[in-house]
């Protein structure tokens, strides 16, 4: 992993950032563990977030970077598109006797942004198939985190 400043930070443009403001004084991050990353200057930073609320245990846990390890070892990708893997299988169980079995399956996405627009698109199939395909109006925030047009 590159531990030093890049030569150029032309190519990648930054979501949700000011970009001009961001390469001019850039924050570089090269490392995480715990609570704290760690910058190119060697500097703790606080994640308030835990990582953009997707490392709620921490970043580095040994237990889950061993398990990660593991099943990259094994299987690093399997589709869901007509092919499965019973890992997938066994965790929407899992995941159904959490929520007490209150909903009828599980879909796994990759994101919110991904997750959203699934959800709206079966609303919409919902609707066809009870015969009220005319009920197409949706209502989203102008700006929005998820699915920004």
């Amino acid at each position: 992993m590159n531990q030093s400043r890049p030569a150029s930070m032309f190519s990648f443009w930054m979501p949700f950032t000011n970009n001009r403001d961001f390469k001019a004084h850039p924050r570089l991050l090269v490392s995480a563990e715990g609570m704290y990353y760690k910058d190119v200057d060697g500097n703790s930073v606080l994640d308030g977030t835990a990582g953009l609320w997707c490392v709620p245990c921490g970043h580095a846990q040994p237990r889950i970077v061993g398990a990660v390890r593991e099943m990259v070892g094994q299987l690093d990708f399997a589709p869901t598109f007509q092919m499965g893997h019973p890992a997938a299988f066994d965790l929407a169980e899992k995941l159904m006797a959490y929520s007490g079995h209150k909903f009828g399956h599980v879909f796994y996405t990759n994101s919110g942004s991904e997750a959203v627009d699934t959800a709206l698109k079966m609303a919409l199939a919902y609707h066809r198939a009870r015969g009220e395909g005319t009920r197409t109006r949706l209502i989203g925030r102008e700006r929005g985190y998820h699915g920004v047009g």
